[in-house]
C-alpha cells in the first residue's frame, strides 16, 4: 500500500552543523540525497527533513527566504510515543544546541514541548492519548 511522505526543506546556515545537531537528536543522514548544499535527514519512513544552504534553497524560489530567528514560517509538529519521548527528544534539541521555545503544554490527554533548531525554525513535539483519539 502507497504511504505518502512529506518532505520539508529548511533552509539552513552552516550544514555541517544543523547535521551535527540532527543526528545528536537520533536522526540520520541519507547520503543518497546529501551533498555539500543539502542533507537528507530521515525523521521517520514517511518524514523527511531536508537541509539545505541558503544559496541552494533559493534556487526552488523567488521568493525572500524568512529569517527563521525572527519570522515564523512554519510550525513543524512531530507526534511521539509517549509523554517521556516528548520530554527525551527536546531535552536532546536542546543539549545539542536548540533552544526551548514556549512553555510545556499538559492538556491531560495531550501533552507538548516545543524546541526552536539551530536555525531557529520551530519543531513542536506532540503525544496524546490514544484512547482520545479514539473517543
Amino acid at each position: 500500500m502507497y504511504q505518502q511522505m512529506i518532505f520539508v526543506n529548511l533552509p539552513v546556515n552552516d550544514l555541517d552543523a544543523s547535521k551535527k545537531f540532527f543526528t545528536e537528536l537520533g536522526y540520520s543522514i541519507n547520503p543518497q540525497f546529501s551533498d555539500d548544499n543539502a542533507a537528507s535527514v530521515v525523521i521517520s519512513d514517511t518524514i523527511v527533513a531536508m537541509l539545505l544552504t541558503k544559496p541552494f534553497y533559493a534556487t526552488f524560489t523567488k521568493k525572500e527566504i524568512a529569517e527563521a530567528t525572527t519570522t515564523s514560517e512554519v510550525l513543524i509538529c512531530l507526534s511521539a510515543e509517549s509523554r517521556e519521548k516528548v520530554d527525551e527528544l527536546v531535552d536532546k534539541a536542546i543539549a545539542a544546541g536548540g533552544s526551548a521555545s514556549g512553555e510545556p503544554q499538559d492538556q491531560g490527554f495531550m501533552y507538548g514541548r516545543a524546541f526552536d533548531d539551530l536555525d531557529g525554525h520551530t519543531w513542536e513535539v506532540v503525544w496524546m492519548d490514544p484512547a482520545a483519539i479514539q473517543g
